[in-house]
Protein backbone atom coordinates (compact mmCIF):
# COMPACT_ATOMS: atom_id res chain seq x y z
CA UNK A 1 0.00 0.00 0.00
CA UNK A 2 1.89 2.60 -1.18
CA UNK A 3 -0.66 5.19 -3.17
CA UNK A 4 -0.55 8.76 -0.52
CA UNK A 5 -4.35 9.04 -1.47
CA UNK A 6 -5.36 5.40 0.07
CA UNK A 7 -3.06 5.81 2.47
CA UNK A 8 -4.32 9.10 3.81
CA UNK A 9 -7.75 7.72 3.41
CA UNK A 10 -6.99 4.43 5.92
CA UNK A 11 -5.13 6.39 8.71
CA UNK A 12 -8.31 9.08 8.36
CA UNK A 13 -10.27 5.43 8.86
CA UNK A 14 -8.51 4.44 11.92
CA UNK A 15 -9.37 7.44 14.00
CA UNK A 16 -13.31 6.10 14.09
CA UNK A 17 -13.87 2.71 15.52
CA UNK A 18 -11.50 0.85 17.54
CA UNK A 19 -8.98 3.32 19.31
CA UNK A 20 -5.64 4.01 18.07
CA UNK A 21 -2.86 3.59 20.03
CA UNK A 22 0.71 4.77 18.20
CA UNK A 23 3.48 4.24 20.05
CA UNK A 24 5.75 7.36 18.51
CA UNK A 25 8.88 6.42 17.18
CA UNK A 26 12.10 8.45 16.15
CA UNK A 27 14.04 6.50 13.31
CA UNK A 28 13.67 3.87 10.28
CA UNK A 29 14.81 0.82 13.46
CA UNK A 30 11.62 1.92 16.03
CA UNK A 31 9.32 2.00 13.10
CA UNK A 32 9.77 -1.21 12.01
CA UNK A 33 9.83 -2.51 15.32
CA UNK A 34 6.35 -0.79 15.89
CA UNK A 35 5.13 -2.16 12.12
CA UNK A 36 6.14 -5.88 13.45
CA UNK A 37 4.57 -5.45 16.76
CA UNK A 38 0.79 -5.05 14.12
CA UNK A 39 0.31 -1.70 14.98
CA UNK A 40 -1.83 -0.04 11.97
CA UNK A 41 -0.11 3.17 11.48
CA UNK A 42 3.45 5.21 12.73
CA UNK A 43 3.83 8.47 14.14
CA UNK A 44 6.93 10.39 15.47
CA UNK A 45 7.45 12.54 18.30
CA UNK A 46 8.93 15.60 17.10
CA UNK A 47 11.32 15.82 20.98
CA UNK A 48 12.41 12.17 19.95
CA UNK A 49 13.83 13.00 16.37
CA UNK A 50 14.97 16.28 17.25
CA UNK A 51 17.16 14.94 20.10
CA UNK A 52 18.34 12.23 17.80
CA UNK A 53 19.34 14.59 15.25
CA UNK A 54 21.02 16.58 17.86
CA UNK A 55 18.55 19.60 18.54
CA UNK A 56 16.55 21.02 21.09
CA UNK A 57 12.58 20.35 20.52
CA UNK A 58 10.35 22.82 19.92
CA UNK A 59 11.45 23.54 16.26
CA UNK A 60 15.09 23.81 17.11
CA UNK A 61 15.62 21.48 14.53
CA UNK A 62 16.12 22.12 10.88
CA UNK A 63 12.49 21.52 9.29
CA UNK A 64 14.92 19.84 5.87
CA UNK A 65 16.75 17.76 8.59
CA UNK A 66 13.10 16.74 10.46
CA UNK A 67 11.24 15.88 7.32
CA UNK A 68 14.69 14.02 6.12
CA UNK A 69 14.30 11.60 9.66
CA UNK A 70 10.38 11.45 8.71
CA UNK A 71 11.18 10.17 4.62
CA UNK A 72 13.65 7.33 5.94
CA UNK A 73 10.84 6.41 8.22
CA UNK A 74 7.93 5.99 5.74
CA UNK A 75 10.21 4.35 3.48
CA UNK A 76 10.78 1.34 5.47
CA UNK A 77 7.09 0.62 6.63
CA UNK A 78 4.20 -0.14 4.51
CA UNK A 79 1.28 1.45 6.60
CA UNK A 80 0.24 4.89 6.80
CA UNK A 81 3.29 7.38 8.96
CA UNK A 82 2.35 11.01 10.54
CA UNK A 83 4.46 13.60 11.51
CA UNK A 84 5.04 15.53 14.72
CA UNK A 85 5.47 18.68 12.46
CA UNK A 86 5.33 21.02 15.50
CA UNK A 87 4.07 24.33 14.44
CA UNK A 88 5.05 23.82 10.95
CA UNK A 89 8.21 25.48 10.61
CA UNK A 90 7.24 28.69 9.14
CA UNK A 91 6.41 27.16 6.12
CA UNK A 92 4.00 28.74 3.57
CA UNK A 93 0.72 26.07 3.65
CA UNK A 94 1.39 25.11 0.00
CA UNK A 95 5.33 24.16 0.51
CA UNK A 96 4.62 22.96 3.73
CA UNK A 97 2.04 20.33 2.31
CA UNK A 98 4.44 19.72 -0.70
CA UNK A 99 7.23 18.89 1.52
CA UNK A 100 5.23 16.74 3.75
CA UNK A 101 4.27 14.38 1.27
CA UNK A 102 7.69 14.54 -0.52
CA UNK A 103 8.64 12.65 2.67
CA UNK A 104 6.05 9.65 2.13
CA UNK A 105 3.79 10.66 5.58
CA UNK A 106 0.06 11.53 5.00
CA UNK A 107 -0.88 13.22 8.28
CA UNK A 108 1.06 15.91 10.86
CA UNK A 109 0.52 17.45 13.99
CA UNK A 110 0.30 20.76 13.93
CA UNK A 111 1.01 22.48 17.58
CA UNK A 112 -1.05 26.07 18.89
CA UNK A 113 2.34 27.46 20.40
CA UNK A 114 4.27 30.21 18.90
CA UNK A 115 7.88 29.30 19.14
CA UNK A 116 9.17 32.41 19.09
CA UNK A 117 7.39 34.11 22.21
CA UNK A 118 6.91 30.97 23.74
CA UNK A 119 3.25 31.67 24.53
CA UNK A 120 0.18 30.61 22.29
CA UNK A 121 -0.14 31.58 18.47
CA UNK A 122 -3.77 32.99 18.13
CA UNK A 123 -6.68 30.70 18.10
CA UNK A 124 -8.15 32.49 14.92
CA UNK A 125 -4.66 32.51 12.62
CA UNK A 126 -3.92 29.34 13.46
CA UNK A 127 -7.52 28.25 12.23
CA UNK A 128 -6.60 29.85 9.23
CA UNK A 129 -3.65 28.00 8.82
CA UNK A 130 -5.03 25.00 9.49
CA UNK A 131 -7.43 25.95 6.93
CA UNK A 132 -5.00 26.83 4.36
CA UNK A 133 -3.14 23.83 5.01
CA UNK A 134 -6.40 21.78 4.09
CA UNK A 135 -7.06 23.73 0.99
CA UNK A 136 -3.58 22.93 -0.25
CA UNK A 137 -3.79 19.63 0.30
CA UNK A 138 -7.06 19.12 -1.05
CA UNK A 139 -5.39 20.46 -4.20
CA UNK A 140 -2.48 17.75 -4.55
CA UNK A 141 -5.53 15.13 -4.05
CA UNK A 142 -4.14 14.03 -0.97
CA UNK A 143 -5.93 14.03 1.52
CA UNK A 144 -4.00 14.73 4.83
CA UNK A 145 -4.89 13.66 7.95
CA UNK A 146 -4.22 16.78 10.58
CA UNK A 147 -3.70 16.32 14.07
CA UNK A 148 -4.62 19.89 15.95
CA UNK A 149 -2.56 19.72 19.18
CA UNK A 150 -3.92 22.15 21.38
CA UNK A 151 -1.22 23.66 24.24
CA UNK A 152 -3.33 25.46 26.96
CA UNK A 153 -2.74 22.83 29.30
CA UNK A 154 0.66 22.94 29.53
CA UNK A 155 1.45 24.66 32.83
CA UNK A 156 4.20 27.75 30.64
CA UNK A 157 1.84 28.76 27.92
CA UNK A 158 -0.24 31.46 29.84
CA UNK A 159 -3.33 30.07 30.36
CA UNK A 160 -4.92 30.12 33.86
CA UNK A 161 -5.76 26.55 35.18
CA UNK A 162 -9.33 27.66 35.74
CA UNK A 163 -9.78 28.81 32.01
CA UNK A 164 -7.66 25.38 30.37
CA UNK A 165 -10.76 23.98 30.07
CA UNK A 166 -13.08 25.81 28.39
CA UNK A 167 -10.04 27.43 26.14
CA UNK A 168 -9.50 24.41 24.96
CA UNK A 169 -13.10 23.85 23.92
CA UNK A 170 -12.66 27.26 22.14
CA UNK A 171 -9.39 26.21 20.10
CA UNK A 172 -10.25 22.89 19.50
CA UNK A 173 -14.32 24.06 17.69
CA UNK A 174 -11.83 26.36 15.64
CA UNK A 175 -9.24 24.06 14.55
CA UNK A 176 -12.05 21.66 13.88
CA UNK A 177 -13.81 23.73 12.08
CA UNK A 178 -11.03 24.99 9.63
CA UNK A 179 -10.35 21.19 8.91
CA UNK A 180 -8.40 19.28 11.01
CA UNK A 181 -9.45 15.47 11.80
CA UNK A 182 -8.50 15.09 15.19
CA UNK A 183 -7.72 17.52 18.01
CA UNK A 184 -4.94 16.48 20.64
CA UNK A 185 -5.71 18.55 23.83
CA UNK A 186 -1.90 17.42 25.12
CA UNK A 187 -1.41 17.84 28.85
CA UNK A 188 -4.81 16.79 29.99
CA UNK A 189 -4.32 14.62 32.93
CA UNK A 190 -7.47 14.54 34.81
CA UNK A 191 -10.27 12.06 33.57
CA UNK A 192 -12.75 14.55 34.23
CA UNK A 193 -11.65 17.23 32.10
CA UNK A 194 -10.82 14.17 29.34
CA UNK A 195 -14.45 13.29 29.66
CA UNK A 196 -15.87 17.02 28.86
CA UNK A 197 -13.21 17.23 25.88
CA UNK A 198 -14.72 14.66 24.57
CA UNK A 199 -18.14 15.31 25.01
CA UNK A 200 -17.97 19.11 24.10
CA UNK A 201 -15.54 18.47 21.04
CA UNK A 202 -17.59 15.96 19.65
CA UNK A 203 -14.79 14.78 16.98
CA UNK A 204 -11.80 12.59 17.01
CA UNK A 205 -9.63 13.50 20.06
CA UNK A 206 -6.20 12.53 20.81
CA UNK A 207 -5.24 11.24 24.59
CA UNK A 208 -2.32 10.31 26.63
CA UNK A 209 -1.77 7.74 29.23
CA UNK A 210 -1.73 9.43 32.97
CA UNK A 211 -2.24 8.09 36.31
CA UNK A 212 -5.87 8.83 35.81
CA UNK A 213 -5.52 7.44 32.30
CA UNK A 214 -4.35 4.04 31.22
CA UNK A 215 -5.51 2.56 28.02
CA UNK A 216 -8.94 0.98 29.17
CA UNK A 217 -9.92 4.31 30.80
CA UNK A 218 -9.33 6.48 27.42
CA UNK A 219 -11.15 3.84 25.86
CA UNK A 220 -13.82 3.95 28.17
CA UNK A 221 -13.53 7.80 27.75
CA UNK A 222 -14.22 7.31 23.62
CA UNK A 223 -10.85 8.98 23.04
CA UNK A 224 -9.88 8.00 19.39
CA UNK A 225 -5.79 8.17 19.01
CA UNK A 226 -3.46 8.05 21.61
CA UNK A 227 0.22 9.62 21.75
CA UNK A 228 3.19 8.71 23.91
CA UNK A 229 5.51 11.13 22.50
CA UNK A 230 9.34 10.64 23.49
CA UNK A 231 8.62 8.85 26.13
CA UNK A 232 9.73 5.18 24.51
CA UNK A 233 13.01 7.33 22.94
CA UNK A 234 13.83 8.34 26.69
CA UNK A 235 13.20 4.77 28.11
CA UNK A 236 15.53 3.33 24.92
CA UNK A 237 18.30 5.61 26.12
CA UNK A 238 17.78 4.79 29.42
CA UNK A 239 18.27 1.02 29.04
CA UNK A 240 21.64 2.33 27.11
CA UNK A 241 22.46 4.13 29.83
CA UNK A 242 22.22 1.42 32.26
CA UNK A 243 24.30 -1.24 30.23
CA UNK A 244 27.03 1.34 29.39
CA UNK A 245 27.22 1.80 33.44
CA UNK A 246 27.45 -1.28 33.66
CA UNK A 247 30.59 -1.90 31.75
CA UNK A 248 32.33 1.00 33.62
CA UNK A 249 31.10 -0.03 37.21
Amino acid sequence: MTDPKTLAETLRGLHNGEMLVLPNVWDAASAEIVVAAGFPAIATASAAVSAMLGYPDGEGAPWREMFAAAARIARVVPVPVTVDAEAGYGLAPGEFVDRLLETGAVGCNLEDTDHRSGGLADADAHAERIAEIRSAATGTGVPIVVNARVDTFLGDRGIPEPDRLAETVRRGRLYREAGADCVYPIGVRRRDDLAALVTELGCPVNGNVGEELDLAALRELGVARVSYGPRFYRAALEGFRTAIGNLVG
